[in-house]
């Protein structure tokens, strides 16, 4: 018994030590002056916090985090409106239907974005949706929605449907019964959706170089990419600026951690 407790323990600490490594090397990068060409591993004899400084004023991350705060906060509340109300029906109601527009949904997630990224890009010339927020916020509400189905689908099925009985035998409708007595019971799985989307949209890349291509319009992921180039390597102020911009992503998810988890068990095992 004790040696299985004794794996169990080493397991978790490698498996810790692996995910704090990241973290470590980029620590370590970030305070260390430019001019430092030891290695990554070593500690800094000299911490440089010009790197901060710098990261945010070469990189106008001032403007960037207003950016990608429009981007993710817009973002989150369609998806979480729009996959809430779609999972009601398709959950409750079990018609043939429903289940295909349900297997369809589920089958857009094996669609990677960037297979279709030349149509994609030629029908935002047309439409006039680049360098615009509202065509960025329209591409990652489209492919958050059906991971975003998937798991309210799977929460709402653990709930009893003799509430919605009892509830319109009171008189209430269909629409209030979702909004007044069916949301609030969602939280755990909103919580879920909302640090999954908001990590994947706060952190993305492919859609924000390709459809944000204005100076005033580029997302903290573009902004520090542009330290790298031919005759360039801001490696220092990069590690910086990739601290400064995990920060808004980390409180999230430690302010919601007590649902995470079990609104992602329930959403994703029992459905």
């Amino acid at each position: 018994m004790k040696t299985k407790k004794g794996i169990t323990y080493a397991v978790s600490i490698a498996i810790t030590l692996l995910h704090i490594l990241p973290f470590y090397l980029l620590l370590t990068t970030s305070l260390k002056p430019i001019t430092d060409l030891s290695s990554k591993w070593r500690l800094p004899t000299k911490i440089d916090w010009s790197n901060f400084t710098n990261a945010w004023e070469g990189a106008d991350l001032g403007r960037a985090f207003i950016n990608n705060f429009v981007i993710t906060a817009f973002s989150l509340l369609i998806v979480i409106l729009l996959g809430s109300c779609a999972a009601y029906p398709l959950s409750r109601f079990q018609t043939k239907l429903n289940k295909s527009v349900y297997t369809v949904i589920i089958a857009t997630l094996i669609v990677p974005p960037l297979t279709i990224l030349v149509p994609l890009y030629q029908f935002y010339i047309d439409i006039n949706g680049m360098n615009t927020y509202w065509g960025v916020i329209l591409l990652h509400v489209t492919f958050s929605l059906p991971m975003a189905i998937f798991l309210y689908s799977g929460f709402i099925g653990t709930i009893p449907r003799e509430l919605d009985e009892a509830a319109m035998i009171d008189g209430l409708s269909r629409f209030r019964l979702f909004f007044t007595i069916i949301l609030p019971l969602l939280k755990p799985i909103t919580a879920t959706v909302l640090i999954m989307t908001g990590i994947h949209v706060w952190n993305d890349y492919q859609f924000s170089v390709f459809f944000l291509q204005k100076v005033d319009m580029r997302t903290i992921t573009v902004a520090l990419a542009s330290f790298f180039g031919p005759n360039t390597n801001r490696i220092n102020w990069v590690a910086a600026g990739s601290l400064l911009a995990a920060l808004p992503a980390t409180l999230l998810y430690l302010f919601m951690q007590r649902w995470f988890i079990s609104g992602l068990a329930s959403g994703a095992v029992k459905g």
